[in-house]
C-alpha cells in the first residue's frame, strides 16, 4: 500500500511529464500494433480474395499483373485475348465456368469493366455468396446500361435511373469524355471485395464503344476462370505457360498475390524497425523524465528513508511508477492504433475495395502492451538506483 502511495502522488506531482511521456509510449505501441495487424491482415485478406475464381487467363506478361488487373481492378492490363482462345478456355473440359472481361475506360476515377451477367447471376464470390443487387436490376447485355459496386456508387453519387458518359483510359481526364451515354439500372449490396468499386456494362459495350481499336472488338482484357478440379489448374499451367508462348495462365490466385507481399517484404521490416526505434525512444524518455525529476526528489525520499520506509521500498516504487506510465501509455495506445488502422483501411477499401477490420484480434495486442511496460520498467531501473544510494544525512540538512 506504501508503495502504491508514493507511486500514485509521484504522478501527481509531475503531471506534465507523466502525460507528455504517456503520450509519446501512446503513438509508439500504436505504430508497433498497427504494423503487426496491417501486415498479417492485409496478407491474409488479400490471399483470400479471388473473387470465387480459380484462376485468371490473360495475354503474355506477369501473373501479378494480371491477377491485380483483373481480380483487384488495380495495374493495366497487359494486353488482349483474342476471341478464338477464350471461345477455347470457355469449352475446354476442366473448365467449369470462363467469365470474360474487358477493361479501358473509366468514370471519373472508377474504373469501368465490361462483362456477362453470369457474373451476377452464376458466381460466388465467397462459399455460398453470391452478388446480390441492393437496388434495380442487372443490365441488359444488349443495352447501354450499367451496374454499379455500392463504393462507386456512393462515391460517385449515382443510383438507378441515372445517366452518365464514360471517359476514355484507366485515368481520369474530362477531355478524354465518350459520346456515348450509359443509365444506371441496378447497385450491388456491399460484398468488401473489389467489385464495389467497379461500374459494371456489357461486355459488348465496352468493345465497340467509340475511339476504340475496331480491330480487337471481339477481344477481351481477360477471362476469369472457374475449374472443375484443382489438377486441372496445373494442366493448364502446363499448357499455357510452359509449352505455350502468347497467353499467361495465373494459378492459382492466391499464390500469385502472396508473391506481391514477398516482393513488399522489406518494407514492412522497414515499418517494424521504425515502430522498435519508436519504442526505444519512448521507454527512453520515460527514463529521462524520472532521471531528470530526482534532484528534486532526493529530500523527499530522505524523509521518507528516515520514516523507516527501506531502500528497496523506494526502488520499487521508481520500478512501478516506471510502469505506471507505461500502463497509462498502453491503455492510450489503443486509441491510436484505432486511429491509425482506420485511416489505413479506408485508404485500403478506396484503392481496392477490400475491406480490413481494424479491431479483429491479433496476438500483437496482447505482447507489444506486455514489451512496452516490461520495457518501461526497465527504464525506471537506473533512476530507482540512484534513489537507492540517496544520502538521508545530506539530503535532510537545511537549504542555506
Amino acid at each position: 500500500m506504501t508503495v502504491a502511495l508514493i507511486v500514485r502522488r509521484s504522478l501527481r506531482q509531475h503531471l506534465l511529464s507523466t502525460v507528455v511521456t504517456a503520450l509519446s509510449i501512446a503513438l509508439a505501441g500504436g505504430l508497433l500494433m498497427s504494423v503487426w495487424v496491417v501486415k498479417e491482415q492485409a496478407q491474409a485478406t488479400f490471399a483470400q480474395v479471388n473473387g470465387g475464381f480459380d484462376a485468371v487467363l490473360g495475354a503474355r506478361g506477369s501473373k501479378l499483373q494480371l491477377v491485380l488487373n483483373a481480380i483487384f481492378h488495380l495495374e493495366a492490363s497487359p494486353g488482349n485475348v483474342a476471341a478464338a482462345d477464350y471461345e477455347a478456355i470457355r469449352r475446354h473440359p476442366a473448365v467449369k465456368r470462363a467469365i470474360p472481361i474487358a477493361v479501358g475506360d473509366n468514370l471519373r476515377g472508377f474504373r469501368i469493366v465490361g462483362t456477362v451477367p453470369e457474373l451476377f447471376a452464376d458466381v460466388e464470390y465467397a462459399p455460398g455468396r453470391k452478388y446480390a443487387l441492393q437496388t434495380g436490376r442487372a443490365f441488359d447485355p444488349s443495352a447501354r446500361e450499367a451496374v454499379l459496386g455500392s463504393y462507386a456508387a456512393e462515391r460517385l453519387g449515382l443510383g438507378a435511373g441515372d445517366v452518365f458518359h464514360p471517359f476514355h483510359g484507366l485515368v481520369y481526364d474530362e477531355r478524354n469524355q465518350h459520346a456515348e451515354t450509359y443509365r444506371v439500372v441496378g447497385v450491388l449490396a456491399p460484398s468488401n471485395t473489389p467489385a464495389d468499386k467497379v461500374v459494371w456494362i456489357p461486355l459488348h459495350g465496352l468493345q465497340t464503344m467509340a475511339g476504340h481499336d475496331p480491330r480487337a472488338a471481339t477481344d477481351v482484357s481477360a477471362v476469369l476462370i472457374q475449374l472443375k478440379s484443382p489438377a486441372a489448374g496445373f494442366m493448364l499451367d502446363l499448357m499455357y505457360n510452359r509449352q505455350g508462348n502468347r497467353l499467361t495462365f495465373a494459378y492459382p490466385i492466391g499464390a500469385v498475390v502472396a508473391e506481391l507481399f514477398q516482393k513488399i517484404g522489406w518494407f514492412d521490416q522497414v515499418l517494424a524497425l521504425v515502430a522498435y526505434l519508436v519504442a526505444l525512444v519512448s521507454a527512453a524518455g520515460v527514463l529521462a523524465a524520472i532521471y531528470n525529476s530526482m534532484a528534486a526528489r532526493r529530500r523527499d525520499i530522505a524523509i521518507l528513508r528516515s520514516l523507516g520506509a527501506h531502500r528497496r521500498t523506494v526502488c520499487a516504487a521508481i520500478v512501478l511508477e516506471a510502469a505506471a506510465v507505461g500502463v497509462l501509455g498502453m491503455a492510450a495506445a489503443f486509441a491510436a492504433y484505432g486511429a491509425i488502422l482506420a485511416a489505413v483501411a479506408a485508404v485500403v477499401h478506396a484503392r481496392t475495395g477490400v475491406l480490413l477490420d481494424p479491431w479483429s484480434f491479433h496476438r500483437v495486442m496482447l505482447w507489444a502492451p506486455a514489451g512496452m511496460i516490461a520495457l518501461c520498467a526497465l527504464g525506471g531501473l537506473l533512476p530507482a538506483w540512484k534513489a537507492y544510494r540517496t544520502d538521508i544525512a545530506g539530503n535532510l540538512a537545511p537549504v542555506s
